[in-house]
């Protein structure tokens, strides 16, 4: 099975991303999309960047239009949008898929890492959270309803654990 750090990801300006270049960070890996009820969170998310990015915590927005159609926009209306109405800095991938046949093999990696209830290996909607600690493995993930003050603890945790 590969590790995350085999995987690579495009940015939402283009550019190749490979996860390697996160090595001994901690990850929030978050499937977003702009016009959900969960979208609000974006500001949250931000707000734990800014908080924790010192101490290596990196989050990663996956922008998916799976759910509802609720990420319509194109790359640039994406990235304007995050930025304008939440003042996001961390990184944004291209639009993805996080299920199905076309799903990035990133998500596939993760929710085979952390099945959700009852084992489930699918997304069930926006703003779904993966926690990952500085040596690449998935450690929890979080509901979507699950909002990001919640998450601090858990990442406090994954920034103070010693590395293996």
């Amino acid at each position: 099975m590969p590790d995350i750090y085999d995987f690579s990801i495009e940015t939402l300006n283009g550019q190749p991303l490979p996860l390697a270049n996160y090595r001994g960070k901690v990850l929030l890996l978050v499937n977003t999309a702009s016009e959900c009820g969960f979208t609000a969170q974006l500001g949250g998310l931000e707000q734990l960047y800014q908080r924790y990015r010192g101490q290596g915590l990196e989050i990663i927005g996956f922008p998916c239009n799976q759910f509802g159609g609720q990420e319509p926009g194109d790359a640039a209306a994406i990235g304007q949008f995050c930025q304008k109405n939440f003042g996001v800095s961390f990184a944004l991938s291209a639009k993805i898929d996080v299920n199905g046949a076309d799903a990035h093999p990133l998500w596939r990696h993760l929710v085979a890492a952390k099945p959700g209830l009852l084992g489930s290996r699918r997304v069930k909607w926006n703003f779904t959270k993966f926690l990952i600690d500085s040596e690449g493995r998935v450690l929890k993930r979080f509901a979507p309803y699950v909002k990001p003050a919640a998450l601090e603890r858990a990442i406090e945790n994954a920034l103070q654990a010693p590395a293996a």
